[in-house]
């Protein structure tokens, strides 16, 4: 059972987070990209990804999930950023989590590190398919657009 105590940690300081994973966006000279897109719809898109964690974690919606990332995919070709760069930023977003869970400092006795150890690895599978269907998504449209 993921621990409610880190899910919350996380919903609690979601703005935190959010500000944390932006400016790691922008200061990555990698995504050149993503640099042109308005702050307001990186927000929105950690801010989704942050309330939802804890109901993805627990429970399996992979339909929900395919289907949010395959259109994040989709939208991503269409703007023109590099299937590169929407990976990179899943994982920033990923790390800036972990990270910021780490910095808590929670892991003291022997179930609170289970807990954590547990959260890291669900969360890895839950970003391990979020990448997957955004994948998916992008080429996909990349196919549609080549056979026009």
């Amino acid at each position: 059972m993921v621990s409610r105590t880190l899910v919350q940690m996380i919903e609690d300081s979601g703005e935190r987070i959010t500000d944390r994973f932006i400016r790691q966006l922008r200061a990555d000279a990698r995504l050149v990209q993503f640099h042109t897109l308005p702050e307001s719809e990186l927000r929105d898109r950690a801010r989704d990804v942050l309330k939802n964690l804890g109901h993805w974690l627990v429970e399996s919606h992979e339909g929900e999930i395919a289907h949010r990332y395959e259109a994040l995919g989709r939208r991503r070709f269409e703007e023109l950023i590099p299937l590169y760069e929407v990976v990179r930023a899943l994982h920033t977003l990923r790390e800036t989590i972990q990270a910021f869970v780490r910095e808590q400092g929670i892991g003291q006795t022997h179930m609170q590190l289970h807990a954590e150890e547990q959260f890291e690895h669900l969360m890895g599978l839950f970003f391990d398919g979020a990448v997957y269907h955004t994948v998916h998504g992008y080429e996909t449209a990349l196919r549609q657009a080549a056979r026009t």
